[in-house]
């Protein structure tokens, strides 16, 4: 990581999101990114509402206290369920 460069978190319930990495570091290549695959949990669109808020919570949780200054959510499922 460089010492002046931003850092920015992905995640997505798999592996769906580096698509999204890929095109943002194509427009940014002096970010540093941390990305997270829940494969653990996926896929998330059959679960409930109230669990997908709780992974994605927790998941940025995790992405800020690494460093992460903005979190950008990569996963449908996780948008429409915890973004507000």
């Amino acid at each position: 990581m460089s010492g002046n460069a931003r850092t920015i978190g992905l995640f997505d319930s798999g592996v769906g999101g580096l698509s999204v990495l890929k095109a943002l570091l194509a427009q940014r290549a002096e970010l540093n990114a941390i990305y997270v695959a829940d494969s653990g949990h996926c896929p998330y669109g059959a679960r409930p509402e109230q669990e997908i808020r709780r992974y994605a919570l927790g998941i940025s949780e995790w992405l800020i206290g690494r460093g992460a200054e903005v979190v950008v959510v990569a996963c449908n499922t996780a948008s429409a369920a915890a973004l507000a």
